[in-house]
Parts: structure tokens; C-alpha cells; sequence
């Protein structure tokens, strides 16, 4: 075999190689286009989970009025947190504790505050983000290998992108006369598909492997104990302001409602989609929500005794780099906007997918027919017909 036989042989087995690469990279884009819309699947599959409205003049209770619903309809049980999702199609998520020990996830309805169901603990969105973002593979000792095999797919992507744009041309020149040849074959089309999907898909392709490539350098911090986080270290009420009482029950407390409406006064703007209860005597009402800005929280620490703001985690707290790398999660989710955000997310993740699919299609046909190329030994060429010479012929045919 000669020197270039061998380095077309080697290149072929580096190409098949690369084939469950690819491949895993394309479960990622698939189980990733699912779980944008998991939530909204759960909703549909699961009637719990839906905010019905008991008429169609129905207002939404405040979080204290919920509280207060919830206490009346099991008195026994001990509130713990309530979430209220960006859609208003969804009901409330109320995390409780019960005397036997277990703390459930309840659906609440945020109309009448009546309880509606219990939450899995393991349902089809915690399946999808599971399996999509760590493969299911268990946190056992800080984070799990399988986070690592999944984040580090954002570097082949990012660096997909940079190579296509470089290979292609003019690349913008798609954007205003796109071109999708059908009933030319197959590879044909799939090679259209392939430059089309990736023209329109450029910010969305840069979004996903630049946010991938941060899980996969959080993880790294992460594991290695370095922390660039400003917030310092969290709130307790003194212990000169926590008052005396017979029993807890009868500890004096402004309500949730007034907690919230402080939280609102400091933090302009604020639309309050979280809010934690005291879980001991020294402990806060906690209020979250966003403001002008999507992508990340705000977040307010009352004292539930005397109603003073004792912490308060803005915008403006945040150093540069914590702005950035804060808004990493909810950009590679696209869980910061609505439905209308995830549906984008949702149409988008598909066309990555397809696109991923067409380049692995693209790919294999074409390694495969090298392959047989370089396998398929040379067809020996025909032998030569004796040369006569001259003379003998002249003398054979006067």
C-alpha cells in the first residue's frame, strides 16, 4: 500500500470515528428542542397543571390570599414556597411540608386556591432536562460526568459554526435569494437544507454552543471550588428582634402581602414570581421576580417581624461577569419570555436538529462511498496487443 493510500485510510477511520459524535450531538438537539416546550406538554397531558378560571370574571389571588386558602383546606400542613410561572395558563407550584416528614410539590389553582394535585417528583420536564442536560447520569460528587459529555458538545458546534461560515462564500447572499432544489436527489437537497437551516439559524447556532460552552466552564469552577459570585453570605434576623410567644403559632408576623408590597417599594418595576416563607425563627420572607430586565432575578429579604428590608440582590449588585454568565441559563433555554420565546426557541431547535441531521446524512454517504472507493481494489488494465513490426507486416500483405 503506498504512503497515500495509507493517509486516505487513516483519514476514513478518523471519519467513522466521528460518527457517535455527531449522532449524540443530534440527541442533544432533539431531547433540547423537547424540553423547551416540556412544561407545556405537561400541560396538556396532565389537567392539574392548568389555571382554570371557576368563572370569566375570576381575578388572580395575591400570594397572601393563597396562603390563606391553602392553610384553610389542611391546616396540618406547613407552607414552604409558592411559584407562580411567566404563563398565566399554569397554576401555581407550592412546595409544603407534612408532620410524617414528606414534602410535596402541590398544583394550586391561582383563581380559588384550591389545591389541584400533587407534582410527580420525577415528571416529563424533569425527564427531558435530565436526560438533555446530564444524560441522567446522578450528581454524586459535585458534577456529574454526564453534564461534562453534554457541555462539551458546545465547543464542536461553536467551532461548526465558524468553519461553515468560512466555507461558505458569501454566506449572506442566502438571506436574500435562498435556494432549496427539490427533485434533484437526494443529495442535492439535503445540501441545501443543510447551507439554508444554517444561514437562518446563525444566532440561534451562537446562542446554544456559547451558552453550552459556560455549563461547561461552571461545571469546571464548580468542581474546583472557585466561586465568582458577589453575594455574600445570606440574611438571618437578629436575634434581639425575633419576639417572644408561647408558641410559635402565636409569634407576631406581618402577613405575606405586606412582605411582597415592601419588596415591590425598593425594587421599581418588580413582577414577584417566587416568594419563601421563614423556615425557622431567625429566617425571611423571600420575594423573586423580575423587572425591566428578562433574563435574570431580583430578589428582596423582609423581615417578617418588623417588615424592614434587610438584604435586597439587584441588577445593579452584579459585577459585569456576573451579568453575563447569569443570563446563560435562560438564553440557552429560552425560559425568559412567555410562550411566544419558547415557541421561537421551540422552532429554532428543530431546524438545528434537522440541520445537524442533514450534515450527519450528508457525511455518512459521502465517507461511505470513499470508503468503498479506497476499499475496491484497481481493475487491472487490459494487456496490450503485440506490436508488429513493420517490415513483417509489408511482407504479409503485398
Amino acid at each position: 500500500m503506498s504512503k497515500k493510500s495509507r493517509s486516505r485510510l487513516w483519514f476514513l477511520v478518523h471519519s467513522w470515528l466521528a460518527l457517535p459524535v455527531w449522532f449524540f450531538l443530534l440527541i442533544i438537539c432533539v431531547t433540547g428542542t423537547l424540553a423547551t416546550v416540556s412544561q407545556e406538554i405537561v400541560w396538556l397531558a396532565n389537567p392539574d397543571v392548568r389555571a382554570s378560571k371557576p368563572s370569566d370574571d375570576a381575578q388572580r389571588l395575591s400570594f397572601g390570599q393563597v396562603l390563606e386558602a391553602i392553610n384553610r383546606a389542611e391546616p396540618e400542613l406547613i407552607v414552604q414556597s409558592i411559584g407562580r410561572p411567566d404563563e398565566d395558563h399554569f397554576a401555581l407550584t407550592v412546595n409544603v411540608s407534612y408532620p410524617d416528614g414528606s414534602s410535596p410539590s402541590l398544583y394550586v389553582n391561582p383563581y380559588s386556591g384550591e389545591i389541584q394535585g400533587v407534582s410527580p417528583e420525577f415528571d416529563f420536564r424533569q425527564f427531558t432536562r435530565a436526560l438533555h442536560g446530564w444524560w441522567l447520569v446522578p450528581f454524586t460528587n459535585g458534577y456529574s460526568w454526564g453534564w461534562y459529555l453534554v457541555s462539551l458538545m458546545g465547543l464542536p458546534m461553536l467551532l461548526s459554526l465558524i468553519t461553515g461560515l468560512v466555507v461558505y462564500k458569501k454566506f449572506w447572499k442566502g438571506f436574500f435569494s435562498p435556494r432549496l432544489r427539490v427533485g434533484q436527489g437526494a443529495r442535492i437537497f439535503w445540501g441545501d437544507f443543510h447551507r439554508l437551516s444554517g444561514i437562518w439559524s446563525i444566532w440561534f447556532i451562537a446562542v446554544i454552543s456559547i451558552t453550552g460552552v459556560w455549563f461547561l466552564i461552571q461545571a469546571i469552577l464548580g468542581d474546583t471550588h472557585v466561586s465568582i459570585s458577589t453575594e455574600g453570605v445570606p440574611p438571618v434576623v437578629a436575634r434581639e428582634e425575633v419576639p417572644l410567644a408561647p408558641s410559635a403559632a402565636e409569634v407576631p408576623r406581618i402577613s405575606l402581602d405586606a412582605a411582597v408590597l415592601k419588596a415591590a417599594e425598593v425594587i421599581p418595576g418588580l413582577e414577584p414570581s417566587f416568594v419563601g416563607l421563614p423556615g425557622y425563627a431567625y429566617g425571611h420572607y423571600s420575594v423573586w421576580g423580575r423587572g425591566w430586565y428578562p433574563l435574570m432575578f431580583q430578589s428582596a429579604s423582609i423581615n417578617p417581624y418588623n417588615g424592614d428590608i434587610d438584604a435586597t440582590r439587584l441588577l445593579s449588585d452584579r459585577s459585569g461577569l456576573e451579568f453575563v454568565t447569569e443570563s446563560m441559563r435562560p438564553l440557552h433555554t429560552g425560559d425568559f419570555g412567555g410562550l411566544w420565546i419558547k415557541l421561537l426557541w421551540f422552532i429554532f431547535g428543530l431546524l438545528l436538529s434537522m440541520m445537524v441531521l442533514s450534515g450527519l446524512l450528508i457525511w455518512t454517504k459521502r465517507t461511505a462511498q470513499a470508503t468503498v472507493a479506497a476499499t475496491r481494489r484497481p481493475a487491472r488494465a487490459p494487456k496490450p496487443a503485440p506490436i508488429i513490426a513493420t517490415r513483417e507486416i509489408s511482407e504479409s500483405h503485398p
